[in-house]
């Protein structure tokens, strides 16, 4: 039995699949490993969500987890908190974490796109501040969980880390729960894609190969996760594409599961990523996915998707006409996404975080 120090300061409702990850993989490891204490370190804005999810006790920080100046003070004295929760291991499951801990430290690092792709990454002003606070969380870290190969070897190549010290467990997908596929067709061909806006998720390029599908046979492009001001208005203008793109912010689960039930595609025109939840929940829900052509893409999804180039407008359309011109083609990929994404669980991702638990343990007791 241990006691477990759960930093979730960066959880504010916003982080999309980081987020999901903690809550998902804790949810489980209360199932799985009930015998272990579980503290949950809490920002000021994840601290207002449900937190029924935590298997444990939780503790509110008071730290602003959106506030980057305060939420980086709170990383630098998490260690402390922890030692005061007297816990034996410290877990941070969404890529940062204290940078000096008394106890064996556990980190997720999900990606390591500010060292890989900075061009696509936030301002200058952070892309410094992030990579050093990575280097120094990577030292400071018994054990790091890592989610693909492509990050794994990532964290090997930018931060020095010896592969030893890492460990490759994949995330899962939830299906969407009530989500009706039958009803895909009932209102014409829908591509339908989610996310924040970061550059790297390449959204402009989905509207921008658009015009380059037949009008007769051209989808309708549904795209949410916008906060505030969405920059993508200003390239459906540019494109003269408002009668066939519709921009939402976040949605609630009914709306997202009405989404599902209406979609023809699900689509990912990425230039970089660290793994894919959402093409993992869409195929678990039977919905087909258009995905670039990534490495770390064909570890999740292998051979059960429309690839695209993330460089070349055509293939995007190309792969759009095909979406919304061949069921024979989208059947066959329903039918294998659902074999594929069975390949991964929830379970076996907390029985593989719970195995490097105990090398950090096991380590910290030597």
């Amino acid at each position: 039995m241990a006691r477990i120090f759960v930093d979730l300061l960066s959880l504010t409702g916003t982080k999309g699949g980081m987020e999901t990850y903690a809550r998902e993989l804790y949810r489980q490891l209360g199932r799985l490993a009930p015998q272990h204490d579980y503290v949950g370190y809490f920002s000021k804005e994840g601290w207002e969500l449900d937190r029924s999810w935590f298997p444990g006790e939780s503790v509110a920080s008071g730290i602003s987890g959106e506030n980057r100046f305060a939420w980086a003070w709170g990383e630098l004295t998490c260690g402390r908190a922890a030692a005061r929760a007297k816990a034996d291991l410290l877990h941070s499951p969404m890529t940062l974490g204290p940078w000096r801990t008394t106890m064996p430290a556990v980190i997720s690092m999900h990606d390591m796109l500010y060292w890989s792709h900075p061009e696509y990454m936030s301002t200058p002003l952070y892309t410094g501040p992030v990579k050093a606070m990575e280097r120094l969380t990577s030292r400071n870290a018994t054990r790091i969980l890592t989610i693909s190969e492509e990050s794994r070897e990532a964290i090997v190549r930018y931060l020095k880390v010896p592969i030893e010290r890492i460990d490759l467990v994949p995330l899962a997908g939830s299906s969407v729960v009530g989500a009706d596929r039958a009803r895909a067709s009932e209102h014409g061909a829908m591509v339908l894609a989610t996310g924040n806006r970061r550059p790297h998720k390449n959204w402009p390029s989905l509207i921008r190969a658009l015009p380059l599908v037949d009008p007769v046979v051209r989808p309708k492009v549904v795209i949410t996760g916008s906060h505030g001001d969405d920059p993508l208005i200003a390239v459906v203008e540019e494109t003269g594409m408002q009668e066939w793109v519709e921009l939402k912010s976040w949605v609630d689960d009914d709306e997202m599961r009405e989404l599902y039930s209406t979609a023809t595609v699900l689509a990912m025109p990425s230039f970089a990523d660290g793994f894919s939840l959402p093409a993992l929940e869409a195929m678990g829900s039977g919905l087909p996915v258009m995905i670039s052509d990534l490495p770390v893409y064909r570890e999740v999804v292998g051979d059960v998707a429309l690839f695209t180039d993330p460089h070349d407008l055509q293939t995007i359309a190309d792969a759009m006409t095909t979406a919304a011109t061949r069921p024979d083609v989208l059947a066959d990929l329903t039918a294998r996404g659902y074999e594929r994404a069975a390949l991964f669980s929830w379970e076996r991702t907390a029985r593989g975080t719970l195995e490097s638990f105990e090398r950090a343990l096991e380590t910290g007791r030597r």
